[in-house]
């Protein structure tokens, strides 16, 4: 299966709640905390809406 490498390159503080929570469930709690999620139709929905915050490229 596809996977995404994911990177919080901007910081949390004074985010809405629900971005905070969004970065969270992806396993993001700091500035350069990377992750690799499964490329599926949740992860895309968690991305497009935190996507200002975010670096993504395909997992290798």
């Amino acid at each position: 299966m596809p996977e995404l490498k994911i990177k919080l390159v901007k910081s949390l503080n004074g985010r809405l709640d629900k971005h905070i929570a969004t970065a969270n469930s992806l396993g993001l709690k700091r500035i350069n905390d990377e992750t690799v999620q499964p490329d599926n139709a949740q992860t895309r929905g968690k991305i497009a809406k935190i996507g200002y915050l975010l670096e993504v490229k395909e997992a290798q």
